[in-house]
């Protein structure tokens, strides 16, 4: 994976940590579709986080956890990436 998370890498992880089925296409053309409209709830996004954390080997900055979108949440994601949080 690169350093920045795609729509495709996300619907991956929500495949993974919450069993969700989610088009990354349909995630990318409604990025402020939220995630409950998606099936996803806190719990699964909270797996989705320690997931890339455990991954990256680096904390992800507060915030990732309460994104409500998948817009939202890929904007905190990619800086936390790119900062090095």
């Amino acid at each position: 994976m690169s350093s920045q998370l795609s729509y495709g890498d996300l619907a991956s992880l929500m495949k993974r940590c919450a069993g969700l089925t989610v088009d990354p296409e349909l995630m990318r053309t409604r990025p402020t579709a939220t995630f409950e409209e998606y099936g996803l709830d806190s719990l699964g996004l909270l797996a989705i986080v320690g997931e890339l954390e455990n991954r990256y080997g680096t904390p992800i900055e507060p915030g990732a956890e309460s994104a409500k979108t998948p817009g939202d949440f890929l904007d905190v994601i990619n800086t936390s990436l790119t900062t090095g949080a």
